[in-house]
This record gives structure tokens, C-alpha cells and sequence, in this order.
């Protein structure tokens, strides 16, 4: 075997030996000059998995899962594709989590498999290649062995099911092959890989790999893991966001059985939001569960407020509305297209609206919690994240140990939306671990998660239409109000606007006189990313201002969005190096209208809804059918079209379209984060509430665009759409023109 491999500029192979005898293959990132790397710094895989393919003696197929699974179905989708370059038998595939892992090479520290981080719709896209690569290479080395074995040129050997195939009909299992394998010189550069009319495994639908443990209750989340000595924390934070604790009398706290220690943390002056506790706190740790929570109900303590003790919901959204009503200049011009001011001038018609939608918080179902250990020459961290490798920069940052030294394990997760990306409980759970010299399990009971997020922030769009004498669309001004996600987080001041719009948000680029503007607002609450971002609320007022037209021009709102959209093409963006496709949005919004029946007019009193948007080269278009009797609003169907290329997973894709319909719903219905004198008023999900099964459809109709272009992400781009189609549902089936979400205090007042 060759002792060095030749390395490309952006990524380079890597094989070796696992301590079974086991053929180890994957393909790593590297940040160097191309020159030739020593196998020697590629890590040791006696310990671990090694990069993404495990091939045992014994004909097991280890895969590994390098990004977190929230309920994206990452475990699922990321090894099939390495799976199907391989020809591997998936009956016997074995996948597990890959944590973060920092190797050295070429002077500098490396990230062993690149890309981590679920949640955002870059599962896929950023694996594909990397993934691909190492199937293939692992079959190449593979067809090798057996090519020497049987004395058939390679050329004419083939691979199924695990295993080799001669033109004569032998059979060689991949686990006979892998010590010859091992001794075959890797390749000079990476192998070919399968043309799509080869996939096997690639556009066939899968169950999860975890679902049946899950089901069997066997699954262990990151919340059931356990170390027999650690203790087990349970927090309570101010519940003024920059308040401090005024007193506490720990004494009934101590004199519970079980209970160990009381600790007090707070956030480290300087550093970002979501790496540091987010508020000042209060820990109770104890031998047991029970215990910490009974020593925490038994504190005697007082918080202090912070400046903004008199921060309430209702002045936020006064200053908000004030700011937009007011002629200050924008803190951003997002894009200008034409000249809207000289447009208005000459509009026969004109077209206004407010829309409002509230702050909201993630709920996921695990509440956050992280397990800890701290040993002098070792740190073992088992935490619920969406981005591995920031959590192992938080702690080594906290303890100063080599990352070499520090195993951080990912298990299933109950839920990300984007709150798993900060890792403010790690730190606190680090702290504590710190300061008690033993291993710390810290859990946040459901209060606490809700009333100490990072939420996604409300906004308020004031938008303007102008029409000319034949009714034809040629102005659109939209200025939006919000509070940046980004903020706190070291982002340069002038680009705090990126995490609020998108400058190729729709209708940009389709209308002549197009402008976008942003004003930046002060907020007391602390924002983080969440599912699908900006994109859900900008969605929402685009969608229903487009309904609000049609109404205006008498128009089929269906028939107005084709119109705006017209003949195919390709439309450049401003802020990503994907084009927008108009030809897939018209062909997402035709499918849903065909099935559910948009042309058939309703005589029952059910409405219709219809809306689409588009992120990063993939393209969602909902439609709702729905009624309202009383105060009781009914959704007798729901469809959804999807189209995100080429589909690796097609059962993953239709349960993440669902589950971004249901979650669309659930956010519109009745969730919202209101404050009163500085506090969050919701403690729990009884005033936060998910929407009931009796809310919901009886199914998520999905219409799954088959394509053979490069796949995107699927996560996130399901979701912007399902509110405003709802909404515009409810208007239909109501009158009411819908100008606000949550969409049930809304449609019950006015009702």
C-alpha cells in the first residue's frame, strides 16, 4: 500500500486499516497547498469509525452519519448515498453518528469530515459529491481485490449487493475482499462515479433507520443518556433577560435528600450570543431527577430587573408600527430595481397593507439538556446539536483541553428548527461540570425552555402595489421592520440584514419598479435561527398582498401569480449563485391547483388558499380547502408540491414535507411569545400551544417533483408556504381580509 496519496486543493481520499481488520474509506476536507499528505496524519481509526466507510471481515457495512438527525432523516439519506455508490447490501448496513473530530495535517487542524450541520437545508447538497466519493472509492478498492482474486480483469467484474460479481457467476462477499483491498494501492485520483441510470438505492423510498427503535421506545435521545456518577442539574434562569439575582437562601434547597450543591452562572462578558448561558442563573444539583427538582421549588431567592424591566409586546409593536409610518431612512436598501417613486407618480392605482406577525419560540419536543464529563486528560460531552463542531469549539474554548481530547457524541435529537445551532445549555452544563469536579446531566424542565430561547423575531411589513390604467402590476414596495437574528452574535453592523431578507425574495426580478427595505429594530428578547427563518414571515405578506391584488383586479389569485411569473426562465440572483427557476415555480403552484381542484368552484362555504416560495434553488407551492363554522375552523385537505431536484429519499422527503406543513399550520393557528414588564408572559404549552390533531387535515397531500438536476435541500423550503395559504383559505371561505398571525385570535375576533 502506498504510504501517501496524492491531495487536491479542496479534499483528498483516505484509506486505512481498522484495529478488526476493517477497510476504512472516506474522503476528507483539507485547507492546504496540493502537495502529497503522509498517511500518518490522517488520523487514528483504531478508536473510531473513520471517514464514512467501515467494511468488516465479517461483510458488516459501517456507515457513518456526519450531520445530526433532528428528524431531517440525515441518518438516513447521507448513508444511502454512500450506499448506493458502494452497491451495498442496505438490508446489512449498519449507520452511526459521526461527533466532530479535528485531525492534523500540513501544520494546520482539519475538520475529518467537513461539512456538520443539519437543520438549514444543506444536508444533502453539501454532502453529495463528498459522500458519493467515498462509495466509490470503496468499491474501486473493492473490484481490485477481487479482480486480483479471481484473475478477471477489472473491467469486467461488477458489483451488487455487497459483494463482487464475475462474468462466470462467482461471487466474492466485500468481507472476504477486505484484506486484499487493504493492500491495493489507492488510486492517483478519485474513481468515477455511477452515471444516475445505475442508482439502486438513490430515488427508492426508505424508512428511517431509527424508526423502529423509536418506535420500540428503544431509541436513546440525548436526554436518556446517562454516566452512573453524574449528578443531574436542573436550572432556573432570571426570567428578565438582562437581569441579575438579587438574593437567594439555599438553606431548604440543601436540607432535601439527594441534593448536592447550588451553583450560580451567568453569561461570559464578550463573547457571542448561543455560545454562553443565556441569562443569569441558578443551579440545583442533585443524585436524581426528583431531587433537583423539589431542591429548586424549595429556593428563597429575588431577581433583579434589567433596563428593559417595562418592555411589553404591545409598546414593541407601537414603536414598530410608529417607525414604519415615519419617513426615517431604511438601515437597509435591500434592492432597487427601476425607480418605484417615479412609477407612483404615473399609477393609476395603488394598493397598501400592513401585516403583522409575532415573535415565536422552537418548543422542540426534547427540552435542551447535555451530559458532561470532565477528566484531566479527557472530556466526554453527549449533547443534542445541530452543529457538532461548534459545540466542540464551545467547550474547548471553556476548558481549554486539545480538541483531540474532547469526544463529543451526537445522538438523536427530539427536534432542532434551528435551536440546537446555539449551544448556551453546553455551556452552562460545562460550567457546572467545572465547578463540581464530576460529571454533570443538566436538563431544562419545559418552562424554562420556553421562557429562555432564542426566539425568531416578529416583524411588520407595510407593502405597496402599483397598477397602471389596464390593471397591469408595475411597482411593488415593500418595507419591513424587524429585529435582527444576528445581532450580538459578532456580525459587522451592515450585514445584521442578511438574516432578515433575502434580495431575491419573490416578486423580485419579475416586477419593473422593485424596492426592499429593512428597519432595524431594538429588541429585549434574544433571536436565534429557526426553521426557514425570514423565509415564513416574508412569505406570509408577500403571499396574502398578492391575494389582496387579485382581490383589487377582480383576478383569480392563481391565474395573478402565473401572470407575474410569465414565460419560463432563468432569473439571476443577487444574493446566492443559484438562478431562480420561474418555469419549476409555475410548474409546483399548476400542481397543487390541478389536485386540489382549484378551477372547481366552492358552493359549500369552504374556501380556497394558494401560495409559493422558493429558497435556494428549491421550489414549495401549498393549497388549503378549508371551512369555518362558528368559532371552529376545519382543513379538509392539504397539498403540498415539492420540488428540490433530484430526491434521494423519497419517503424522507414526503414525511419532511408534511412535517413543514404541519408545523406551518401549528405556527399559524396560535403561537405567539408576547412580553409584559420585561418578561415573557407563555410558561408552558398550555398558553404556547402546538396545534391538536383535531386542528390539523386528516393528511398532508405531497406531490414529489421528480428531476434529475443537482439535488438541494428539502427541511426548510416546505414550510414558507403553508400560513399564507391557510390564510388565504380562510379569507376565502370568511371575507375576512387576514392581515395578522396567529390566525385564530385574529379570525375569532373578527368573526
Amino acid at each position: 500500500m502506498s504510504t501517501r496519496i496524492p491531495l487536491t486543493r479542496r479534499r483528498f481520499l483516505q484509506v486505512m486499516a481498522g484495529a478488526t481488520g476493517a477497510l476504512i474509506v472516506g474522503v476528507r476536507q483539507a485547507r492546504a497547498d496540493d502537495g502529497d499528505t503522509p498517511l500518518a496524519l490522517l488520523g487514528d481509526p483504531v478508536t473510531r469509525l473513520g471517514p464514512y466507510v467501515r467494511i468488516e471481515p465479517d461483510g458488516r457495512v459501517i456507515l457513518g452519519a456526519r450531520d445530526p438527525d433532528c428528524g431531517e432523516g440525515t441518518h438516513t439519506s447521507l448513508p444511502r448515498i454512500i450506499a448506493d455508490e458502494l452497491d451495498a447490501d442496505w438490508t446489512r448496513v449498519e449507520v452511526l453518528s459521526l461527533g466532530p473530530d479535528l485531525v492534523s495535517g500540513n501544520d494546520s487542524l482539519h475538520w475529518r469530515y467537513g461539512h456538520q450541520r443539519s437543520g438549514d437545508g444543506s444536508s444533502i447538497p453539501a454532502a453529495w459529491q463528498d459522500l458519493r466519493t467515498a462509495g466509490a472509492l470503496a468499491r474501486w478498492l473493492l473490484v481490485q481485490a477481487a479482480a486480483q482474486t479471481s484473475g478477471v480483469a477489472a473491467a469486467n467484474l461488477r458489483c451488487e449487493n455487497s459483494a463482487v460479481i464475475a462474468p462466470d457467476g462467482r461471487r466474492f462477499d466485500y468481507g472476504s475482499l477486505v484484506k486484499s483491498a487493504l493492500r491495493q494501492a489507492p488510486p492517483q485520483t478519485a474513481p468515477p462515479l455511477k452515471t444516475p441510470d445505475r442508482f439502486r438505492l438513490i430515488g427508492r423510498p426508505a424508512g428511517d433507520v431509527d424508526a423502529e427503535a423509536m418506535v420500540r421506545g428503544e431509541e436513546k435521545f440525548a436526554i436518556d443518556q446517562y454516566m452512573a456518577e453524574a449528578l443531574t442539574a436542573v436550572v432556573l434562569h432570571c426570567p428578565w433577560p438582562d437581569g441579575t439575582l438579587d438574593s437567594i437562601d439555599t438553606q431548604a434547597t440543601l436540607a432535601i435528600p439527594g441534593v448536592r450543591k447550588v451553583l450560580q452562572f451567568q453569561p461570559e462578558p464578550g463573547q457571542p450570543l448561543g455560545s454562553t448561558p443565556i441569562a443569569n442563573g441558578v443551579a440545583v444539583l442533585a443524585d436524581d431527577t426528583w431531587s433537583a427538582l423539589r431542591g429548586r421549588d424549595a429556593l428563597k431567592l429575588s431577581w433583579k430587573p434589567g433596563k428593559n424591566a417595562n418592555a411589553s409586546t404591545a409598546a414593541m409593536e407601537q414603536r414598530t408600527h410608529d417607525l414604519l409610518q415615519s419617513q426615517a431612512e431604511p438601515t437597509r436598501h435591500v434592492r432597487e430595481d427601476g425607480d418605484f417613486a417615479e412609477a407612483a407618480k404615473k399609477a393609476a392605482h395603488r394598493v397598501e397593507a400592513l401585516y403583522t406577525q409575532p415573535f415565536v419560540a422552537h418548543a422542540t419536543a426534547e427540552p435542551m439538556n447535555c451530559l458532561v464529563r470532565i477528566d484531566t486528560d479527557r472530556i466526554r460531552v453527549v449533547t443534542p446539536t445541530q452543529s457538532p463542531q461548534e459545540a466542540l469549539t464551545v467547550v474547548q474554548r471553556l476548558t481549554g483541553m486539545p480538541a483531540s481530547r474532547i469526544d463529543v457524541q451526537v445522538p438523536r435529537t427530539g427536534g432542532g428548527f434551528g435551536r440546537r445551532l446555539d449551544h448556551d445549555f453546553l455551556a452552562e452544563a460545562v460550567t457546572l461540570a467545572k465547578a463540581t469536579g464530576t460529571a454533570v446531566k443538566l436538563m431544562w424542565t419545559r418552562d424554562q425552555d420556553l421562557q429562555h430561547d432564542f426566539y425568531r423575531p416578529g416583524a411588520l411589513h407595510r407593502m405597496q402595489a402599483l397598477l397602471d390604467r389596464r390593471k397591469r402590476l408595475i411597482g411593488w414596495n415593500v418595507r419591513k421592520a424587524s429585529a435582527s437574528v444576528l445581532a450580538g452574535r459578532e456580525v459587522p453592523a451592515d450585514r445584521l440584514w442578511t438574516s432578515e431578507n433575502n434580495p431575491d425574495a419573490l416578486p423580485a426580478g419579475l416586477i419593473p419598479n422593485f424596492s426592499s427595505t429593512w428597519y432595524e429594530l431594538d429588541s429585549p428578547l434574544p433571536r436565534g435561527p429557526s426553521r426557514a427563518g425570514h423565509d415564513v414571515v416574508d412569505a406570509f405578506a408577500t403571499q396574502m398582498f398578492l391575494d389582496e391584488i387579485a382581490h383589487v383586479l377582480r383576478k383569480d389569485p392563481l391565474d395573478l401569480r402565473m401572470e407575474l411569473l410569465g414565460e419560463p426562465r432563468m432569473l439571476p440572483g443577487m444574493a446566492a449563485s443559484i438562478p431562480i427557476d420561474t418555469a419549476r415555480l409555475a410548474n409546483v403552484l399548476q400542481r397543487v391547483a390541478v389536485r386540489i381542484d382549484w378551477r372547481k368552484r366552492r358552493t359549500n362555504g369552504h374556501g380556497l388558499g394558494i401560495a409559493f416560495h422558493h429558497i435556494d434553488g428549491a421550489y414549495c407551492a401549498h393549497a388549503f380547502e378549508v371551512s369555518v363554522r362558528g368559532e371552529r375552523l376545519r382543513i379538509h385537505r392539504a397539498v403540498c408540491a415539492i420540488d428540490v431536484g433530484r430526491v434521494v429519499n423519497p419517503l424522507g422527503l414526503q414525511a419532511q414535507a408534511m412535517g413543514a406543513t404541519v408545523d406551518g399550520i401549528s405556527t399559524a393557528l396560535g403561537q405567539i411569545i408576547q412580553i409584559r414588564d420585561g418578561r415573557i408572559v407563555q410558561t408552558d404549552l398550555h398558553d404556547y400551544p402546538l396545534a391538536r390533531m383535531a386542528q390539523l387535515p386528516n393528511e398532508v397531500e405531497v406531490i414529489s417533483i421528480p428531476s434529475d438536476l443537482a439535488p438541494t435541500g428539502a427541511s426548510i423550503v416546505a414550510m414558507p408556504s403553508a400560513a399564507p395559504a391557510l390564510a388565504s383559505a380562510v379569507s376565502a371561505a370568511t371575507t375576512i381580509r387576514v392581515r395578522r398571525l396567529p390566525l385564530m385570535p385574529e379570525l375569532l375576533r373578527k368573526l
